[in-house]
């Protein structure tokens, strides 16, 4: 089979900040057949030397179009990026970036209406011109004051600035976006992991999301001439799914 014609079993990370992502992706590090890829927060640090991601949290009402503008740029770029192995992981997507991020944007009145269309328009343009697909959606749900500690925490200093009442909104997005179904379309089933536990916890949170999404991907790969077949199955017990609805 040609990998270069073939797309692989694309799992969608999702999340609240600091609610565990990259651990997450690195907790599938151990195997060979997937590739992962890590939410570009350097570049958005570093465009030509400018930190967009700190000027955003700055003075979010000046920075925040051209912030989201380079997000989705940059989530585009990550969601057309080629891959050889037969799963691929993925931390947020263009999806979150537009249904939680943009949103949120633009309820606070962070976005000018004017600014909010362009970035509708964007968006709309690539979902119906370019091809961005997503076979599963892994949800790390957690408690907004529980990951708000996490930030204040892990001291990424263009985070220090960010309110409770921020993570709080954001929590309600995701939320209704994967869970309730009430804000936006979910473009792939939904499986749904506590994130509040500690790190003692959660590889076992973790392990149990393991085998679904292995075994899901050989399900697919099997039915499909289209993508890349794994180079060995995973046995072991389902837990539970959302399904894919569009609103």
């Amino acid at each position: 089979m040609d990998s270069a014609n073939s797309r692989p079993f694309t799992v969608l990370v999702e999340g609240n900040i600091g609610s565990g992502k990259t651990t997450f992706l690195e907790h599938f590090r151990q195997f060979e057949d997937i590739t992962l890829l890590t939410e570009p927060v350097e570049e958005w640090r570093n465009l030509k030397g400018w930190n967009l991601l700190d000027l955003m949290y700055r003075d979010p009402s000046k920075w925040a179009m051209t912030f989201q503008a380079y997000v989705s740029l940059t989530m585009l770029e990550m969601h057309r990026r080629p891959t050889r192995t037969p799963v691929k992981l993925m931390e947020r997507s263009i999806f979150s970036a537009k249904y939680c991020f943009v949103e949120q944007m633009k309820r606070l009145g962070t976005l000018h209406p004017a600014q909010f269309a362009v970035l509708d328009e964007w968006f709309t343009f690539i979902n119906t011109e370019i091809p961005v697909e997503a076979d599963l959606i892994v949800y790390l749900k957690t408690t907004p004051s529980i990951v708000y500690d996490r930030i204040k925490k892990r001291a990424r200093s263009e985070e220090q600035c960010v309110p409770l009442t921020y993570i709080e909104e954001l929590h309600k997005l995701h939320e209704d976006w994967l869970i309730n179904r009430s804000h936006a379309d979910c473009p792939a089933p939904v499986l749904v992991l506590d994130a509040d536990l500690d790190l003692s916890q959660i590889t076992e949170e973790y392990k149990k999301s393991e085998h679904q999404i292995l075994r899901k991907a050989v399900n697919v790969v099997m039915q499909s001439p289209n993508k890349l077949s794994p180079k060995k199955p995973i046995t072991g017990d389902a837990i539970q799914i959302l399904p894919k609805i569009r609103l």
